[in-house]
């Protein structure tokens, strides 16, 4: 009975998927690109940059303590971090000061110093603050109150004298429990001036007192110092005034229902309603956040305006304040305010990596120029460009024939490898530094030494006798095992680098793993089935002398030694096992 036949390898299949692939990433990075193709996002010593000194002050008045301040480094290099795989600086200076350097434009620094103290409050009262250089005409109608609080009528508020905390945040004094405000008016529940008369009270006891509703007069929203929030002492349970953050409506909110702590998970996304271009902060809680936010959300449901709001404040100021239609009880809620994606996506990160202990302010902000980087780059490149010469001279020279293979191996590796960085670029903030360079040089080494295991064991087959078909197969199965073992080597000593080291170095082992896997998908899909293919050719199957698979220049035992054995052995009667 005859042996089944063997199938034949189509070594078409791999390098078709290959350039697939390839195309499929060229085509998007001609979608992700603005005007064009997309390119890499260069780090901060090759394109310049933003260097942020962030001075630090205890949110309780004190002196800023060291552990704080280590604290207050980590959560910020992780906010840093979460960015992408940035070629970031984060260093402590002196006693209270943190400086940033990261690439890219001043705008990229946003919401790294930023507190992200998130706190859920009721709305007490609520004012829409008139434009300044327009007196708002007496008794003007008020609008319904919807998403945020409606109403106007109140002449526009004065400039506070030099209020503590931008005149947020209640002094000692107005915390007291003060007379009831001198509104007796019976209950209008939305007044001409956006506001509920009355003495609102929220647990806690705390009330708004006269001098409560005298500093809120004083608030002046049109002060952008106002609406930063940089440096924003809120003690949680205690009546805060805030500002939103446009400076058009100002209010009284009680004391916080739920702290941001009790956030397990902050995400940017778009309206599950198919709402476009509103991006917004998607928020889920722990059991104990749950169940206050189902509590502060039913009570304000069941009040009157304004106090069917909950605010929802970040480091002191507004961020939105919607109505609740009834309690929330699924443990998520959302953050709106007309966000672009960029800056949901900011806010989500400080968000996720938890609130600063100390309050922050930028004390000095200062470009990074690029010009040494330039300089560097331009002879590294050059460096690179002559080791890729040279090597492909030396496969000429050494390997005649298959050095073409081996050329042409490296320019799919050189394409898989852009796209790759262009791509993480685009996708995880990936950015193409000094250091992540010199890994791409050393790849070049490192592929080319795949090439050099599988060339020498093929020609070691050839030397043995067998047929460059054979010898394919043969010397694939034993230099497979040695280029995998290498490639893993190589691999588990990026991973181990880049998780103990910090700043550039990280960036060269990043590389150097990113290359050491577009090495093995090279070998494995592209290398040795171009060989397979080259066999059945006349020019390299039939060992011509300037393929580097001539047998006789290889020295190559004769190839009728083993059959005429064979037949030797079978004329004089031996059975073979």
């Amino acid at each position: 009975m005859a042996a089944p036949s063997t199938p034949r390898p189509k070594p078409w299949r791999p390098i078709i998927a290959l350039f697939v692939v390839i195309a499929a990433m060229y085509g998007g990075m001609l979608l992700l690109g603005d005007h064009g193709m997309a390119t890499p996002k260069l780090g901060l010593d090759l394109r310049g940059g933003t260097s942020v000194t962030l001075t630090a002050k205890s949110q309780d008045g004190g002196p800023v303590t060291s552990s704080a301040l280590n604290q207050a480094l980590d959560i910020i290099r992780a906010r840093v971090n979460g960015k992408g795989v940035a070629e970031a600086e984060v260093v402590k200076q002196g006693n209270n000061n943190i400086v940033v350097s990261i690439p890219g434009p001043v705008e990229d620094t946003q919401g790294i110093g930023t507190t992200a103290l998130l706190r859920f409050r009721p709305v007490l009262q609520a004012q829409q603050v008139a434009p300044v250089a327009q007196p708002n005409p007496s008794g003007s109608p008020s609008g319904s109150p919807s998403e945020e609080p409606s109403g106007s009528g109140s002449p526009s508020p004065s400039p506070s004298d030099g209020a503590t905390n931008n005149g947020r945040v209640m002094s000692d004094a107005l915390r007291q429990d003060q007379s009831p405000s001198p509104t007796p008016s019976p209950s209008p529940t939305n007044s001409p001036s956006g506001s509920q008369s009355g003495t609102p009270e929220q647990p806690g006891g705390k009330k708004v007192t006269a001098k409560v509703t005298e500093a809120f007069e004083k608030l002046d929203c049109t002060n952008p110092a106002n609406r930063t929030g940089r440096g924003i002492v809120e003690p949680p349970d205690q009546i805060l005034l805030a500002c939103d953050q446009d400076g058009t409506v100002k209010y009284i909110l009680g004391p916080t229902a739920v702290e941001g702590t009790h956030i397990t998970s902050a995400q940017a996304g778009l309206p599950s309603n198919g709402g476009l271009g509103q991006w917004q902060v998607n928020l889920t809680f722990d059991g104990t956040g749950t169940k206050q936010f189902g509590e502060v959300t039913g009570t304000a449901a069941a009040a009157q305006p304004p106090q069917n709001q909950v605010a929802i404040v970040l480091d002191g100021v507004v961020v939105s304040a919607p109505v609740p239609n009834g309690p929330i009880t699924g443990g998520q809620a959302e953050i709106t305010g007309q966000f672009t994606q960029r800056e949901a996506q900011d806010l989500a990160d400080v968000l996720r990596y938890g609130a600063l202990p100390l309050a922050f302010t930028q004390s000095d902000v200062s470009t990074i120029s690029p010009t040494l980087g330039n300089d560097q780059l331009v002879g590294g490149l050059l460096a690179g460009a002559i080791g890729l010469v040279l090597v492909m001279l030396f496969c000429l020279l050494y390997y005649r024939g298959l050095g073409l293979v081996a050329i042409a191996s490296l320019g799919v590796a050189a394409l898989l490898t852009y796209g790759a960085v262009v791509l993480l670029g685009e996708w995880q903030g990936f950015t193409l530094t000094l250091a992540g360079i010199a890994g791409l040089i050393v790849a070049i080494g490192i592929t080319a030494d795949s090439f050099v295991v599988f060339f020498e064991r093929l020609r070691d087959e050839v030397r043995e006798g067998r047929s460059l078909r054979a010898a394919v197969e043969q010397g694939w199965g034993r230099a497979r095992r040695t280029i995998l073992v290498a490639d893993t080597v190589s691999l588990l000593a990026a991973v181990f680098l880049y998780y103990f080291a910090i700043g550039g170095v990280r960036g060269f082992a990043f590389t150097l793993g990113l290359t050491t896997i577009i090495d093995v998908v090279v070998v494995f899909l592209f290398t040795k089935p171009l060989i397979t293919l080259l066999a059945r050719t006349k020019f390299y199957g039939g060992g011509h002398r300037w393929s580097g698979l001539d047998p006789a220049r290889l020295g190559a035992r004769p190839a009728t030694a083993a059959p005429a054995t064979i037949v030797a052995r079978r004329a004089a009667g031996v059975k073979e096992a």
